[in-house]
Parts: structure tokens; C-alpha cells; sequence
């Protein structure tokens, strides 16, 4: 497999995995629906950060050790559950509340304002605990590295396309859902919002609890 059709390939694969819902597009959609523009972006740096870190160190070989490590692998599969249910459960909690605040308590009062070092915290904390990204890196990637090419160099450069094909698909979530911010803004849509949103982010975490 040349180098140029190892591309195309690894973006047909991941470019899917990246439009198809879950976890972080329901993020960046609530985030961004909200009208907290910064803290979305900040999510989606933090989340594709998350990405190439998991792609880099699986080109290295070290995402190889935490899948082969049974202890390794579920400390941080029940930390990264552990931090998702605690979001989902905070943020459907909020909507039972007289009023829906403008954004989810986090773990501190200071995540609430519209902050990009807050969203890139969120949304890297998102993604680095989750080990199934790393265990699909480690067994994706490799397939796509053609005999001859170095591993850490073209590792990195699949990994950046991964990246690439992520920043652009949550540019298309954040405007879509500024376009829907004043609909979204209004109470009853925004506790909608938030028990859907929550509901998944808690549902994957206990997925990721439950999950072998």
C-alpha cells in the first residue's frame, strides 16, 4: 500500500467514524448551542488534542503497552466512566431545577463561563480517558503504515488527517447550531437539550463501565 492510498483509505475510515453521532458531537452541539462560542472551540481543540496524542503515542508504541496491561487499561477505563456519568448526571440534574443555568456545572464553578482553557480541559479530559480511543489506534493504525515507511512519521501524518477531518465537522456542528441558538435558547428547548445531552453523555459512560 503506497503512502498517498493509505491516506485516502485511513480518511474514508475515520472521516466516517468522525460524522457518525456520539459522545463529542453531542459536546460541541450543546456547547455550542448555549451561545458559548469560545468554551466550543475550546472543546473541539481539547478533543482533537486528545486525538493526535492517542495517535502519537500509538505511531511510538506506547498505547501498545496500555492495551496489553489488563490493570492499566481498567484504571483508566473507570476513571474515564466515572468522569462521564459525573457530567451527564450533573447536567440532568440542572434541568430539574426552577431555572436551567446557562451552562452544566463542571468540576469547578469557574468551568461555566464561556472559556476556551475550560472547553479544551472538558474536551481533552473527554477524550484521553477514554481508552477505546487508544485500543482503536492500536488496532487501525497499524494497517494503514505501508512496509518500508516510517511508523512515527506517517503514524503522525494519518493522525493529522483524523484531526483535520474533526476540526472541519465540528466547524459545520458549531454553525449549525448557532443557527439554531435563539430556537435552542429558549428554556424548554435548552432543558431538552440538556436531559438529551446528558442522558448520552451518562449513557456512555456507563457503557464505557460496563463494556468488556
Amino acid at each position: 500500500m503506497e503512502t498517498g492510498t493509505a491516506l485516502w483509505s485511513f480518511a474514508l475510515v475515520v472521516g466516517l467514524l468522525t460524522i457518525t453521532p456520539g459522545l463529542d458531537t453531542a459536546l460541541v452541539l450543546r456547547t455550542s448551542a448555549v451561545g458559548h462560542r469560545r468554551r466550543a472551540w475550546g472543546v473541539v481543540l481539547g478533543i482533537q488534542a486528545g486525538t493526535f496524542a492517542w495517535g502519537a503515542l500509538t505511531s511510538l508504541g506506547v498505547t501498545a503497552l496500555l492495551t496489553a496491561s489488563h490493570v492499566a487499561y481498567e484504571v483508566l477505563r473507570w476513571a474515564g466512566a466515572a468522569y462521564l456519568v459525573l457530567m451527564g448526571v450533573r447536567m440532568l440534574a440542572d434541568t430539574l431545577r426552577r431555572r436551567v443555568p446557562a451552562v452544566a456545572d463542571d468540576d469547578e464553578a469557574a468551568l461555566g463561563a464561556d472559556s476556551l482553557p475550560a472547553g479544551f480541559r472538558q474536551g481533552a479530559l473527554t477524550n484521553l480517558l477514554n481508552p477505546k480511543v487508544g485500543a482503536f489506534y492500536v488496532a487501525v493504525l497499524p494497517q494503514f503504515i505501508p512496509p518500508g515507511a516510517g511508523q512515527f512519521t506517517t503514524g503522525v501524518l494519518l493522525t493529522s488527517v483524523h484531526v483535520a477531518l474533526g476540526l472541519s465537522w465540528s466547524t459545520a456542528l458549531i454553525a449549525c447550531a448557532r443557527a439554531l441558538r435563539t430556537w435552542l435558547r429558549r428554556p424548554g428547548a435548552r432543558r431538552l437539550m440538556d436531559r438529551a445531552t446528558g442522558t448520552v453523555i451518562a449513557g456512555f459512560g456507563i457503557r464505557l463501565a460496563l463494556s468488556d
